[in-house]
């Protein structure tokens, strides 16, 4: 997808780019922590994610729909950059996967998160391998294209029409980093130097080159592909911990 600059006040545009980069953060902290469960099915829960998520997927919508009255032009997706995506994903999930293995994977760090990860499983309904197996599809597969659609498409694109490329990334990806502190804050209470700071920033540089690939690309495509192989990557991972409990 990619259109001119819309016909907006750069205010107007601004406003409605922080409430993006800010809603799922608070959202994230609502379903994740204010609301969470226990280990025990929570209804109220599992309402707050799914209307929140619908919410925040519909920012754009509504933005085109209401404020610029017009719906960008539409390109079919490319595969400009694809290769230099997967192997960014490909050195990423390695990364990880040598760290778990080679460290983590034995370490005091990790020790509670099988036990924490099963929870939020229950929470959800989803502690069976079958529900395990749905919920990653469902994250790294159409989760991931929502997210490089709303992060990406969205909210970098329209920093873009305010800002130089530098800060228009910085400001993305520390948006898109923000939600996930609450949610590696759930798995590593704690832990902030050992395990959220360094996890964040790895989540805020992966939101940077995803950026910078669709940059150069001006498709989903690539970033979608590399975002869902490192989702894949931590699902394997995450599957490899709950085994423990």
């Amino acid at each position: 997808m990619t259109e001119e600059a819309p016909p907006t006040s750069p205010r107007t545009t601004a406003l409605v780019v922080a409430l993006a980069l800010t809603f799922p953060t608070v959202m994230a902290w609502a379903y994740f922590v204010a609301l969470a469960g226990g280990g025990k099915a929570n209804l109220a829960q599992q309402l707050a994610y799914a209307v929140g998520k619908v919410f925040q997927f519909s920012i754009p919508l509504l933005f085109f729909a209401f404020v610029v009255r017009r719906w960008p032009t539409y390109e079919a997706p490319t595969r400009r950059g694809v290769g230099l995506a997967v192997g960014f994903a490909l050195l990423v999930a390695g990364a990880m996967f040598a760290a778990y293995f080679g460290w983590l994977r034995s370490s005091s760090l990790l020790a509670a998160a099988p036990e924490r990860i099963r929870r939020k499983l229950q929470e959800v309904g989803l502690d069976t391998p079958l529900g395990y197996l749905a919920l990653s599809v469902f994250l790294c597969v159409g989760h991931s294209f929502l997210e490089e659609y709303y992060w990406r498409w969205f909210v970098f694109g329209r920093l873009r029409t305010l800002l130089p490329f530098a800060p228009a990334v910085a400001i993305a990806s520390l948006g898109f980093m923000a939600h996930h502190v609450i949610v590696l804050w759930g798995f590593f209470p704690g832990k902030v130097l050992a395990g959220v700071l360094p996890a964040s920033l790895g989540i805020a540089l992966g939101g940077a080159v995803w950026a910078w690939i669709y940059e150069r690309g001006g498709s989903l495509l690539a970033p979608w592909l590399s975002h869902l192989l490192v989702d894949a990557g931590v699902f394997a991972i995450g599957w490899d911990l709950i085994q423990r409990t």
